[in-house]
């Protein structure tokens, strides 16, 4: 008896181990996974580029308006989704945020500005804002070839030379590292909270794979340095890909394809890729290989009050914990009236999602 007892456990044991592995192989699907965190104050549009404070829980968020009559903001959230404060940015939009552990000041990416500017993370509305850098003209992106499946070849030539930063990301050491979305580069600034403003911008790399002639027009765009600080992932929304440098040797290549108007990034328990699919309404997370193991989120509509419900052109994400805040730009792109939801929203959002438990788990 005691005998078939130790058959029974072992087998019950296998069986509990295949299960986990299947679980892990399988693919999470969550379409109702976003929940509303906030809803922007009427009259404020386009939410773009979003940070956190991690010791405070503090959620800040960047707007990208380019109405000439209306005028972007800087918002300070707490952690339970209470406005604390607004800054005023007059008619320049803003795209990327990032906190900064050694000043506790948030970097901004004034796109209509071509420049890195900086605010105290405690602002209120007449807290001076800094000038960090001027975001250099370095030329159009190089010549891209691209080969063919009869092994023909094609080169791209670009035109695109306005200097456009779009994303942020700091090392441990407090360098800033830049994504221009037009130029095709990544930039860096040394030392960001100490050096002397304007700050020297130094060019990373500068290639036709960080530009574009897709759609959405924007190539190079969210960063994420991989655990060792070696590599940096690279968004590329209109190539739809996640592109992989590595720091020492310079070499840029395609880490993950087919991730529709790939946005935002942030690298999840040091190893998981988190991805804001623009063009798709979902947050995608990829292991180490780049291979897709979860889909967060979808468009379920516009709500009685002309909010979207769930994600809708998610741009931008923040990770606090467990939790990933994710900006719903709602942005319409097209020419043709009626052919996208963005058309409807009249009211803009900030949605949370938790991430699965085994993933958050996972160590």
């Amino acid at each position: 008896m005691k005998t078939f007892s130790v058959f029974v456990a072992l087998v019950s044991l296998i069986i509990a181990s295949h299960s986990e592995t299947r679980a892990r192989e399988e693919i999470i699907v969550k379409r109702d996974a976003a929940e509303r965190f906030v809803t922007l104050p009427d009259g404020v549009r386009f939410p773009e580029g979003i940070a956190a404070n991690p010791k405070t829980e503090e959620i800040y968020v960047g707007t990208f308006d380019g109405d000439p009559e209306s005028t972007n903001k800087l918002l300070r959230f707490n952690k339970h989704g209470q406005l604390v404060a607004q800054r005023d940015f007059d008619k320049t939009p803003l795209l990327g945020l990032q906190f900064n552990p050694w000043d506790n000041k948030v970097y901004i990416c004034n796109f209509g500005a071509s420049k890195i500017q900086r605010i105290a993370a405690k602002f209120d509305g007449l807290t001076e804002v800094e000038d960090v850098a001027l975001i250099p003209s370095i030329g159009p992106p190089p010549k891209r070839t691209v080969v063919n499946p009869d092994e023909t070849k094609d080169k791209i030539k670009f035109g695109n030379k306005f200097p456009a930063p779009n994303a942020l990301t700091f090392d441990k050491s407090g360098n800033l590292l830049i994504s221009d979305s037009f130029q095709g580069a990544v930039l860096q600034v040394d030392e960001a909270h100490k050096c002397a403003t304007p700050c020297p911008v130094t060019t990373v790399k500068h290639d036709g794979l960080l530009a574009t002639a897709g759609f959405p027009p924007f190539g190079a765009n969210g960063l994420a340095l991989s655990k060792d600080e070696s590599k940096l992932f690279i968004a590329n929304t209109g190539d739809d890909r996640i592109l992989r440098l590595d720091l020492k040797t310079g070499d840029l290549s395609v880490w993950a394809e087919s991730l529709n108007g790939a946005d935002g990034i942030a690298l999840y328990k040091g190893k998981f890729i988190v991805v804001a699919e623009n063009q798709s309404d979902v947050l995608s997370i990829l292991n180490e290989n780049g291979r897709v193991i979860a889909k967060l989120g979808a468009f379920l509509g516009i709500r009685g009050d002309g909010s979207p419900r769930g994600l809708l052109f998610p741009a931008s994400i923040v990770i606090v914990d467990d939790t990933i805040f994710v900006t719903n730009l709602a942005l319409p792109l097209t020419t043709t009236e009626g052919d996208e939801p963005e058309e409807d929203v009249t009211r803009y959002t900030i949605s949370r999602i938790d991430i699965p438990k085994h993933l958050a788990s996972d160590k």
